[in-house]
């Protein structure tokens, strides 16, 4: 995460929101501001849930026009004025015809989104994940899932193995950071992907959940693990990262399942809580589908003593 210093304050953001609103139709009560020169933020959801966003962008996002045009926003309108300071006129143009054109410097940019949907969804269809190789969790079990995490939007939350959890976690927590913990190659390469095509900047992606590894990140509020045997020495790093963090443990393995509960008591991990969830879909010959049906195991380390 950068550290640098904004060229953007206050007075500039503001005379800049002045600037538009005197030139186009731009509803100051709603236009969502995004100072993007110095922080991960991700440009394209917020374009894509708000019909205006006022961005701050600099040299560090050169890829931001296409990257928009990638995602199907070629056909928004932008003004495009580039310095720190409002000055002169503007006049709209289309994201399409921006895709050959990087940011070299200070640049500020009114977005115009007619198709926007402010809505929240949670549960995205599987189709529109990358189709690599991973084989990504129901979408109706996913919902589920990211109604228990209960993402803000400041969180830092590990998800070890959960690339789309990490993805819908990204979107929900969007001045925060998702750190994405991928052991296999092409697994890591799907994860890169969907970072791509969702237009998400705060998704750290890693090879492994050392504790060398996880110390030089943020530390996490929240840890999203899909088990397999690693599953203690993963808890032990992150509670090395964060004494106090709360724990979700997605398993469809029943020893694994069998092994939690002394994990939790040897960690100090209490408020534990366990939830089984079954979807079963009707198809067109009239059988039934079921799902996978995991358990997915809660807690926070630390509560234990305090209970």
């Amino acid at each position: 995460m950068s550290e640098k210093a904004s060229l953007f304050d206050n007075e500039r953001m503001i005379a800049w929101v002045q600037y538009f609103a005197a030139r186009t139709d731009m509803d100051v009560e709603t236009v969502k501001l995004m100072d993007v020169s110095v922080k991960n933020k991700n440009l394209i959801p917020a374009v894509e849930s708000n019909r205006y966003v006022l961005a701050f962008a600099d040299a560090a996002r050169p890829t931001l026009f296409y990257d928009m045009w990638n995602a199907g926003l070629g056909g928004c309108d932008v003004w495009l004025k580039e310095g720190p300071d409002p000055a002169g006129d503007a006049a709209p143009c289309k994201i399409s015809s921006l895709i050959d054109r990087g940011i070299e410097g200070p640049t500020v940019l009114l977005i115009y989104n007619p198709e926007a949907d402010s809505s929240y969804k949670i549960g995205l269809q599987n189709q529109r994940f990358s189709k690599g190789s991973v084989r990504y969790v129901a979408h109706e079990i996913r919902a589920v899932i990211m109604s228990m995490l209960e993402v803000r939007s400041h969180d830092t939350i590990c998800i070890i193995s959960g690339e789309s959890i990490a993805v819908e976690a990204a979107m929900s927590a969007g001045e925060g950071a998702i750190i994405a913990v991928e052991y296999d190659e092409s697994d890591r390469a799907s994860m890169e992907e969907n970072v791509s095509k969702f237009g998400l900047n705060n998704v750290l992606i890693v090879p492994d959940a050392k504790e060398e590894t996880l110390k030089k990140l943020p530390a996490p509020s929240t840890a999203f693990i899909v088990a397999t045997d690693n599953l203690e020495r993963e808890m032990r790093a992150l509670l090395a990262c964060n004494p106090n963090i709360r724990f979700m443990i997605y398993t469809l393995e029943l020893n694994i399942l069998a092994r939690i509960p002394a994990l939790f008591e040897k960690y100090h991990i209490g408020g534990m809580e366990a939830l089984q969830i079954s979807v079963s879909k009707l198809r067109k010959n009239g059988m039934f589908e079921t799902k996978p049906v995991p358990w997915i195991i809660s807690g926070t380390a630390g509560a234990a003593r305090a209970e």
